[in-house]
């Protein structure tokens, strides 16, 4: 789909020389696949120490079963 974006110039030249990308597009997809790990990683983050763990579970007791 097509889209018109106004980028700052400065900005994607030095992502494209930093990140060795012959394109812009190839420039603005990575710089997109990073941010969204990076905002996976944070929520991942977050969650953290807000689930409950059952201290009976027996996790070796489980790869045995397999």
């Amino acid at each position: 789909m097509p889209t018109n974006l106004h980028i700052d110039s400065d900005l994607l030249e030095q992502a494209k020389r930093l990140g060795h990308h012959r394109t812009k597009r190839e420039t603005v997809d990575e710089a997109l696949r990073e941010y969204i790990q990076y905002r996976k990683r944070v929520q991942a983050a977050d969650a953290f120490g807000t689930i409950d763990f059952d201290p009976a579970y027996d996790y070796k007791k489980m790869r045995n079963a397999r």
